[in-house]
């Protein structure tokens, strides 16, 4: 089976929708209909419920010009008394680029993790497909699902899901969704690891930096960096930890599945936070630039 996964990360998810920009021109189709079963991660599930609608990712890649700075606009002067963003454009962009699908409407699996924050577990979003059936609730509108996954701490503020569970960013547990993909195959389609490959997009890897200093008391500003004039609070801690999921897990996964786990991402060489909407541009001429120069091994796994 050909699994597509794509990373979290915030506005650097237009580093992957670039690259898949890339390879569908390449295709000349939809680069979902290249793969089995498609997963996503935050940013990432916005792009992989694209992929599954076989929407264009020309498209995608416009709509993140066009709604960043309305979902990027601060709420709160000072951060630590409300979240840093509403979710009200961010509600507004997912009801317009999905509609009224339900999970139950979408022929292809898809994966979406979550954390189920009010019983303090992690929690995927599934398809119709396999057991998901009847483990999950396929009338949840498709937004819905996508929102879940989306509602960084700090950042946003959690999702109340069909009214039964408060949601929040399963990239708190799988910013890279390739290890989820790997046991629900075995799981739900009986896959044996001889038979997944996994085409796994990441978000740029960040260089977060926390130089040592002397005096640093290594309290609430360290890891939440409290920046004046802008009174913004910089979420450092929830990057670093969205940035050692990925690398963890893709370690993980090329353990595992060897030469079947494609990994394609790029050395950022900065740090660029989850909301910095002035890096897009940046972002993706770099993904241009790696499009080009890893296109082949993706291709190479489609044509098989």
């Amino acid at each position: 089976m050909k699994v597509l996964c794509i990373d979290g990360g915030g506005i650097r998810g237009v580093f992957a929708v670039a690259i898949l920009d890339e390879i569908e021109k390449e295709l000349g189709k939809p680069v979902g209909e290249a793969f089995d079963v498609i997963a996503g991660t935050s940013t990432g599930a916005i792009i992989a419920a694209s992929v599954a609608l076989n929407k264009k990712m020309s498209e995608v890649l416009e709509l993140y010009k066009r709604y960043a700075e309305k979902i990027f606009l601060r709420q709160a002067k000072i951060g630590f008394f409300k979240t840093v963003y509403s979710d009200r454009y961010l509600r507004r962009f997912f009801q317009k680029a999905f509609g009224d699908y339900r999970l139950i409407d979408i022929e292809k699996p898809l994966l979406i993790p979550a954390v189920d924050l009010t019983h303090g577990n992690p929690y995927v979003h599934r398809t119709n497909f396999g057991h998901a059936r009847t483990e999950n609730d396929l009338s949840l509108k498709l937004w819905d699902a996508v929102l879940s996954s989306c509602s960084a701490p700090v950042y946003f503020p959690p999702n109340n899901v069909a009214n039964k569970f408060l949601s929040i960013d399963g990239g708190l547990w799988a910013n890279n969704p390739s290890l989820v993909c790997l046991t629900e195959l075995m799981h739900h389609f009986n896959e044996k690891i001889d038979n997944m490959t996994i085409v796994s997009i990441g978000t740029g890897k960040q260089h977060i930096d926390f130089t040592k200093k002397e005096h640093k008391d290594w309290g609430a500003k360290e890891w939440l960096p409290f920046h004046l004039p802008s009174f913004k609070v910089t979420p450092k801690l929830l990057d670093l930890a969205l940035h050692l999921s990925s690398e963890s897990i893709s370690y993980q996964c090329q353990q595992l599945l060897k030469e079947k786990y494609v990994r394609i991402n790029e050395d950022l060489g900065k740090e660029i936070p989850f909301d910095d909407v002035r890096a897009m541009d940046d972002l993706i001429k770099l993904a241009t630039i790696c499009a080009n120069r890893e296109k082949e091994k993706i291709l190479q796994v489609i044509r098989k």
